[in-house]
């Protein structure tokens, strides 16, 4: 009934706040996290949404950091706004800058795109990137702009501007938020089990135990890392709405069937420095 990792159209995710509240109800959700990339600014909208319905939203984000030079995703629950906002400005300024710089090679490439209108509240990301080259007839789907153009070693791909995890996490845990290694097993800079112990010294709180992409074997050996180095458990489906053509291990909504009990203990860190 869990969801701890969803994302709208404020980031790189496909429905509304509002659509994915409605969505969430009809899946049975009880408690739906609003994870988006560096930005905030779904929150309000799918409080007003969710309010008829009874639907928990759980305050959230999802940091791009970096580690070891390679992306690195931490999420964060229950962050103070107004501690959180001016930073967060930084990072969607930075997001913008790198979208630009990611049109322009693919212009200098002779693949010219044009970006739909991205107020300053939205997160653009590689997947905006992606429908742009498909709206254009370079690419015939979003995967296929990624093995070409914007993958970690395309031509067009520009790293984002350097944020490291140790400082997302200071950043996070300043604003009272409880940081959580997002989806460990689709990180590409390092081993699980020895990057783990430089975060948890960072301040690091939890890890995402269950995620579509995680295989129950590597479910099993993060809930032993999480006993082990004394963290807290989440997970989510990591949801970016409906997809035409979905993404290999994407999954629907609640598909998890995550107990509520996880967010219990999420509550408990977050009042926990907050006090």
């Amino acid at each position: 009934m869990l969801e701890l990792h969803c994302h709208t159209t404020f980031s790189d995710g496909t429905l509304t706040p509002q659509q994915l509240v409605e969505r969430a109800v009809a899946k049975g959700v009880k408690a739906l996290a609003i994870t988006d990339h560096d930005t905030i600014f779904g929150w309000q909208e799918a409080r007003t949404a969710a309010q008829p319905h009874g639907l928990e939203i759980v305050p959230g984000i999802e940091l791009s950091t970096t580690y070891n030079d390679r992306s690195m995703h931490i999420l964060g629950f229950y962050p103070n706004p107004e501690k959180l906002q001016t930073p967060l400005n930084a990072r969607i300024e930075g997001r913008h800058r790198r979208a630009r710089k990611m049109v322009d090679r693919l212009a200098e490439l002779g693949f010219p795109i044009d970006l739909p209108p991205m107020p300053g509240s939205m997160a653009p990301g590689r997947p905006h990137i992606a429908n742009a080259l498909v709206a254009a007839g370079h690419v015939t789907s979003a995967q296929e702009a990624f093995q070409r153009f914007i993958g970690d070693h395309g031509p067009a791909y520009v790293p984002y501007e350097k944020f490291t995890a140790a400082e997302g996490i200071a950043l996070l845990r300043s604003c009272g938020a409880v940081p959580v290694w997002a989806h460990p097993y689709l990180f590409r800079g390092g081993i699980v089990d020895e990057v783990l112990p430089e975060l948890v010294k960072a301040g690091l709180m939890g890890v995402e135990v269950y995620h579509p992409q995680h295989s129950f074997s590597e479910e099993a050996v993060l809930a032993d890392l999480c006993k082990q180095y004394d963290l807290l458990m989440t997970g989510g489906s990591d949801y970016h709405g409906p997809q035409k053509k979905p993404k290999p291990g994407s999954v629907d909504l609640n598909s998890l069937k995550l107990p509520l009990e996880l967010l219990d203990v999420v509550k408990q860190a977050a009042t926990g420095l907050a006090g």
